[in-house]
Protein backbone atom coordinates (compact mmCIF):
# COMPACT_ATOMS: atom_id res chain seq x y z
CA UNK A 1 0.00 0.00 0.00
CA UNK A 2 1.08 3.21 -0.44
CA UNK A 3 2.31 5.35 2.75
CA UNK A 4 -0.11 7.74 2.60
CA UNK A 5 0.82 10.04 6.17
CA UNK A 6 -1.01 13.10 7.60
CA UNK A 7 -0.01 16.39 6.14
CA UNK A 8 2.32 18.48 8.32
CA UNK A 9 3.91 22.22 7.97
CA UNK A 10 7.48 20.64 6.67
CA UNK A 11 5.31 19.25 4.08
CA UNK A 12 3.82 22.93 2.60
CA UNK A 13 6.85 23.49 0.04
CA UNK A 14 6.69 20.12 -1.83
CA UNK A 15 3.12 19.90 -1.72
CA UNK A 16 2.31 23.66 -2.92
CA UNK A 17 5.40 23.04 -5.62
CA UNK A 18 3.28 19.95 -7.24
CA UNK A 19 -0.48 21.97 -6.61
CA UNK A 20 1.40 25.04 -8.85
CA UNK A 21 2.19 22.63 -11.13
CA UNK A 22 -0.87 21.36 -11.43
CA UNK A 23 -2.69 24.59 -12.64
CA UNK A 24 -5.81 23.65 -10.70
CA UNK A 25 -7.79 26.52 -9.15
CA UNK A 26 -10.16 24.29 -6.90
CA UNK A 27 -9.71 25.45 -3.55
CA UNK A 28 -8.43 21.78 -2.83
CA UNK A 29 -5.38 22.48 -4.64
CA UNK A 30 -4.36 24.62 -1.25
CA UNK A 31 -2.28 23.51 1.18
CA UNK A 32 -3.56 25.37 3.88
CA UNK A 33 -7.39 23.62 2.76
CA UNK A 34 -5.49 20.34 3.08
CA UNK A 35 -4.11 21.00 6.43
CA UNK A 36 -6.81 22.80 8.09
CA UNK A 37 -9.64 20.39 7.17
CA UNK A 38 -7.13 17.51 7.52
CA UNK A 39 -9.36 16.67 10.86
CA UNK A 40 -12.77 16.70 9.18
CA UNK A 41 -11.79 14.28 6.25
CA UNK A 42 -9.04 12.74 7.76
CA UNK A 43 -7.08 13.94 4.67
CA UNK A 44 -3.85 12.78 4.35
CA UNK A 45 -0.40 12.88 1.43
CA UNK A 46 1.98 11.07 -0.23
CA UNK A 47 4.62 11.76 -2.79
CA UNK A 48 5.00 9.33 -5.86
CA UNK A 49 7.25 10.51 -8.49
CA UNK A 50 6.66 14.00 -9.40
CA UNK A 51 3.02 13.83 -8.37
CA UNK A 52 1.12 14.80 -4.72
CA UNK A 53 -0.97 12.24 -4.10
CA UNK A 54 -4.03 12.88 -1.53
CA UNK A 55 -6.57 9.93 0.03
CA UNK A 56 -9.52 11.24 2.46
CA UNK A 57 -12.35 10.11 3.73
CA UNK A 58 -15.71 11.52 1.19
CA UNK A 59 -19.19 11.46 1.23
CA UNK A 60 -19.32 8.29 -0.74
CA UNK A 61 -15.92 6.40 1.40
CA UNK A 62 -12.67 6.62 1.02
CA UNK A 63 -11.82 8.19 -1.76
CA UNK A 64 -8.33 9.74 -3.91
CA UNK A 65 -8.23 13.01 -5.31
CA UNK A 66 -6.98 13.03 -8.58
CA UNK A 67 -2.89 12.87 -9.19
CA UNK A 68 -1.21 16.68 -9.07
CA UNK A 69 1.99 17.45 -10.32
CA UNK A 70 3.95 16.42 -13.66
CA UNK A 71 5.35 13.35 -15.22
CA UNK A 72 3.59 9.77 -16.82
CA UNK A 73 0.28 9.78 -15.06
CA UNK A 74 -0.45 6.54 -15.85
CA UNK A 75 2.07 4.38 -13.50
CA UNK A 76 0.69 6.93 -10.52
CA UNK A 77 -3.28 6.04 -11.52
CA UNK A 78 -2.31 2.14 -11.18
CA UNK A 79 -0.62 2.81 -8.45
CA UNK A 80 -3.44 4.43 -6.38
CA UNK A 81 -5.79 1.69 -7.95
CA UNK A 82 -4.10 -0.85 -6.39
CA UNK A 83 -3.91 0.94 -3.38
CA UNK A 84 -7.45 1.24 -2.90
CA UNK A 85 -7.52 -2.92 -3.56
CA UNK A 86 -4.91 -3.87 -0.99
CA UNK A 87 -7.31 -1.91 1.17
CA UNK A 88 -10.58 -4.12 0.18
CA UNK A 89 -11.78 -0.67 -1.41
CA UNK A 90 -12.77 0.59 -5.09
CA UNK A 91 -10.65 3.09 -6.75
CA UNK A 92 -12.92 6.46 -6.42
CA UNK A 93 -12.09 10.10 -6.81
CA UNK A 94 -13.41 13.48 -6.04
CA UNK A 95 -13.68 17.28 -7.08
CA UNK A 96 -12.14 16.55 -10.40
CA UNK A 97 -12.32 19.03 -12.83
CA UNK A 98 -13.78 18.56 -16.52
CA UNK A 99 -10.48 18.39 -17.87
CA UNK A 100 -9.45 15.63 -15.16
CA UNK A 101 -12.80 13.55 -16.22
CA UNK A 102 -11.45 13.95 -19.87
CA UNK A 103 -7.70 12.63 -18.94
CA UNK A 104 -9.09 10.30 -16.66
CA UNK A 105 -11.45 8.43 -19.26
CA UNK A 106 -8.48 8.81 -22.35
CA UNK A 107 -6.46 6.33 -19.65
CA UNK A 108 -9.46 4.48 -18.79
CA UNK A 109 -11.78 4.48 -21.17
CA UNK A 110 -15.11 3.16 -20.48
CA UNK A 111 -14.19 1.91 -16.36
CA UNK A 112 -15.48 4.93 -14.25
CA UNK A 113 -19.07 6.50 -14.14
CA UNK A 114 -18.62 10.48 -13.49
CA UNK A 115 -20.84 12.39 -11.36
CA UNK A 116 -21.67 16.25 -10.81
CA UNK A 117 -21.17 17.43 -7.37
CA UNK A 118 -22.78 21.06 -7.87
CA UNK A 119 -22.47 21.23 -3.82
CA UNK A 120 -18.50 21.17 -4.91
CA UNK A 121 -18.27 24.21 -7.03
CA UNK A 122 -16.11 26.80 -6.58
CA UNK A 123 -16.94 30.63 -7.03
CA UNK A 124 -14.43 32.30 -8.98
CA UNK A 125 -14.39 36.27 -9.57
CA UNK A 126 -12.38 39.05 -11.46
CA UNK A 127 -10.49 40.74 -8.78
CA UNK A 128 -10.96 44.12 -9.63
CA UNK A 129 -14.75 43.35 -10.06
CA UNK A 130 -15.14 42.58 -6.50
CA UNK A 131 -12.78 45.54 -5.39
CA UNK A 132 -14.60 48.27 -7.62
CA UNK A 133 -17.86 46.84 -7.50
CA UNK A 134 -18.94 48.30 -10.77
CA UNK A 135 -22.26 47.77 -12.74
CA UNK A 136 -26.16 47.45 -12.18
CA UNK A 137 -25.89 43.90 -10.30
CA UNK A 138 -23.48 45.08 -7.67
CA UNK A 139 -25.55 47.91 -7.01
CA UNK A 140 -26.94 46.93 -3.91
CA UNK A 141 -23.69 45.54 -2.72
CA UNK A 142 -22.62 49.55 -2.96
CA UNK A 143 -25.52 50.73 -1.45
CA UNK A 144 -25.13 48.55 1.84
CA UNK A 145 -21.53 49.97 2.02
CA UNK A 146 -22.22 53.74 1.60
CA UNK A 147 -24.80 52.63 4.81
CA UNK A 148 -21.69 51.41 6.58
CA UNK A 149 -19.68 54.44 5.80
CA UNK A 150 -22.27 57.03 6.97
CA UNK A 151 -22.83 55.02 9.86
CA UNK A 152 -19.10 54.54 10.97
CA UNK A 153 -17.15 57.26 9.90
CA UNK A 154 -13.90 55.83 12.07
CA UNK A 155 -13.69 52.51 10.31
CA UNK A 156 -10.53 51.09 9.87
CA UNK A 157 -8.53 48.60 8.19
CA UNK A 158 -5.30 46.77 9.36
CA UNK A 159 -3.24 43.66 8.29
CA UNK A 160 -3.84 40.79 10.67
CA UNK A 161 -0.80 39.85 12.41
CA UNK A 162 0.55 37.82 15.29
CA UNK A 163 -0.55 41.27 17.04
CA UNK A 164 -3.48 41.50 16.70
CA UNK A 165 -4.47 37.63 15.82
CA UNK A 166 -6.08 36.46 19.30
CA UNK A 167 -8.80 39.84 18.22
CA UNK A 168 -9.89 37.72 15.63
CA UNK A 169 -9.95 35.04 17.54
CA UNK A 170 -12.05 36.55 20.25
CA UNK A 171 -14.89 37.77 17.93
CA UNK A 172 -14.98 34.50 16.41
CA UNK A 173 -15.91 32.98 19.62
CA UNK A 174 -18.20 36.10 20.25
CA UNK A 175 -19.74 35.38 16.20
CA UNK A 176 -20.49 31.18 17.06
CA UNK A 177 -22.32 32.65 20.18
CA UNK A 178 -24.47 35.20 19.26
CA UNK A 179 -25.45 33.58 15.61
CA UNK A 180 -25.52 29.53 16.35
CA UNK A 181 -28.98 27.88 17.31
CA UNK A 182 -30.62 24.53 16.69
CA UNK A 183 -34.00 24.91 16.29
CA UNK A 184 -34.86 22.27 13.52
CA UNK A 185 -33.12 19.23 11.71
CA UNK A 186 -31.40 21.74 8.83
CA UNK A 187 -29.81 24.11 11.41
CA UNK A 188 -28.48 20.79 13.57
CA UNK A 189 -26.88 19.58 10.32
CA UNK A 190 -25.57 23.07 9.64
CA UNK A 191 -24.58 23.40 12.99
CA UNK A 192 -22.12 20.25 11.97
CA UNK A 193 -20.49 22.01 9.35
CA UNK A 194 -19.75 25.35 11.46
CA UNK A 195 -18.14 23.06 14.06
CA UNK A 196 -15.99 21.61 11.70
CA UNK A 197 -14.89 25.21 10.33
CA UNK A 198 -14.58 26.23 13.86
CA UNK A 199 -12.08 23.33 14.43
CA UNK A 200 -10.23 24.73 11.00
CA UNK A 201 -10.53 28.33 12.49
CA UNK A 202 -8.61 26.88 15.06
CA UNK A 203 -5.41 25.74 13.35
CA UNK A 204 -5.31 28.51 11.20
CA UNK A 205 -5.03 30.71 14.65
CA UNK A 206 -2.47 28.72 15.89
CA UNK A 207 -0.59 28.17 12.53
CA UNK A 208 -1.20 31.21 10.62
CA UNK A 209 2.57 32.47 9.53
CA UNK A 210 3.50 28.91 9.23
CA UNK A 211 0.62 28.07 6.45
CA UNK A 212 1.38 31.33 4.74
CA UNK A 213 -2.04 32.89 5.66
CA UNK A 214 -2.67 36.54 4.97
CA UNK A 215 -5.60 38.43 5.82
CA UNK A 216 -7.64 41.79 7.29
CA UNK A 217 -9.84 43.03 9.90
CA UNK A 218 -12.04 45.39 10.34
CA UNK A 219 -12.42 47.92 13.27
CA UNK A 220 -15.64 50.32 14.41
CA UNK A 221 -15.13 52.18 17.33
CA UNK A 222 -11.59 50.33 18.01
CA UNK A 223 -13.33 46.87 18.01
CA UNK A 224 -13.04 44.05 15.38
CA UNK A 225 -16.43 43.49 14.01
CA UNK A 226 -15.19 41.62 10.94
CA UNK A 227 -11.88 39.75 9.80
CA UNK A 228 -11.11 37.47 6.51
CA UNK A 229 -8.40 35.16 5.43
CA UNK A 230 -6.69 33.23 2.81
CA UNK A 231 -3.70 31.94 0.77
CA UNK A 232 -2.62 31.53 -2.63
CA UNK A 233 -3.64 29.11 -4.88
CA UNK A 234 -1.12 28.63 -8.06
CA UNK A 235 0.07 31.85 -9.53
CA UNK A 236 -3.19 33.89 -10.53
CA UNK A 237 -5.45 32.71 -7.82
CA UNK A 238 -6.04 33.28 -4.50
CA UNK A 239 -8.06 31.12 -2.24
CA UNK A 240 -10.59 33.15 0.59
CA UNK A 241 -10.72 30.37 2.97
CA UNK A 242 -13.14 32.07 6.13
CA UNK A 243 -15.00 35.57 6.55
CA UNK A 244 -16.64 36.32 9.22
CA UNK A 245 -18.54 39.65 10.33
CA UNK A 246 -21.46 40.82 12.50
CA UNK A 247 -24.25 40.55 10.04
CA UNK A 248 -26.58 42.92 12.63
CA UNK A 249 -24.34 45.51 11.44
CA UNK A 250 -25.31 46.79 7.72
CA UNK A 251 -22.73 46.55 5.19
CA UNK A 252 -20.06 44.92 6.93
CA UNK A 253 -20.00 41.61 5.23
CA UNK A 254 -19.90 43.38 1.73
CA UNK A 255 -17.25 45.97 3.85
CA UNK A 256 -14.57 43.22 4.32
CA UNK A 257 -15.07 41.55 1.11
CA UNK A 258 -14.35 44.42 -0.71
CA UNK A 259 -11.80 45.31 0.98
CA UNK A 260 -9.82 42.49 1.72
CA UNK A 261 -10.42 42.28 -2.08
CA UNK A 262 -8.70 46.14 -2.60
CA UNK A 263 -5.58 44.39 0.11
CA UNK A 264 -4.98 41.74 -2.86
CA UNK A 265 -4.79 43.67 -5.48
CA UNK A 266 -2.73 45.92 -3.50
CA UNK A 267 -0.30 42.94 -2.13
CA UNK A 268 -0.63 40.38 -4.73
CA UNK A 269 -0.70 41.82 -8.08
CA UNK A 270 -0.30 38.73 -9.94
CA UNK A 271 -3.52 37.45 -8.77
CA UNK A 272 -6.44 37.83 -11.27
CA UNK A 273 -8.89 35.43 -9.58
CA UNK A 274 -10.46 34.96 -6.19
CA UNK A 275 -11.98 32.19 -5.25
CA UNK A 276 -14.72 32.37 -2.89
CA UNK A 277 -14.47 28.19 -2.29
CA UNK A 278 -18.11 26.39 -2.46
CA UNK A 279 -21.64 26.28 -0.88
CA UNK A 280 -21.59 23.27 0.74
CA UNK A 281 -24.79 22.79 -0.69
CA UNK A 282 -26.30 25.64 1.91
CA UNK A 283 -29.23 27.73 0.56
CA UNK A 284 -27.94 30.48 2.59
CA UNK A 285 -24.19 30.47 1.46
CA UNK A 286 -25.37 30.00 -1.99
CA UNK A 287 -27.74 32.57 -2.26
CA UNK A 288 -24.52 34.61 -0.82
CA UNK A 289 -21.87 33.80 -3.24
CA UNK A 290 -24.56 33.76 -6.03
CA UNK A 291 -25.48 37.62 -5.31
CA UNK A 292 -21.44 38.56 -6.13
CA UNK A 293 -22.19 37.29 -9.88
CA UNK A 294 -19.07 34.36 -10.12
CA UNK A 295 -17.73 35.20 -13.56
CA UNK A 296 -16.42 31.38 -13.49
CA UNK A 297 -17.07 28.35 -11.51
CA UNK A 298 -14.51 25.77 -10.80
CA UNK A 299 -16.74 22.16 -11.92
CA UNK A 300 -16.22 19.26 -9.94
CA UNK A 301 -17.47 15.93 -10.65
CA UNK A 302 -16.65 12.59 -8.90
CA UNK A 303 -15.97 9.07 -10.46
CA UNK A 304 -16.39 5.96 -9.09
CA UNK A 305 -15.66 2.20 -11.37
CA UNK A 306 -18.92 1.12 -13.40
Amino acid sequence: MIAFQDPEIGDRSWVEERFRISGNQGCEYSFATLFLWSGTYRQQVARMDGYVLERLQGSIGPVYLFPAGSGPLEPVLAALEKDAGDRGEVCRFVCLTRDQVQELEALRPGVYQFTEDRDGFDYLYEINRLADLGGKKLHAKRNHINRFLERYPDWQVEEITMDNLAECAEMDLEWNHRYRSLDTADEEEEARTRMDERHAMSKAFARYEALGLAGILLRVEGRVIAFTMGSSIGADTFDIHFEKAYSDIQGAYPMINREFARWIRDHFPQVRWLNRENDMGMEGLRKAKESYYPDRMVEKFSAVPR
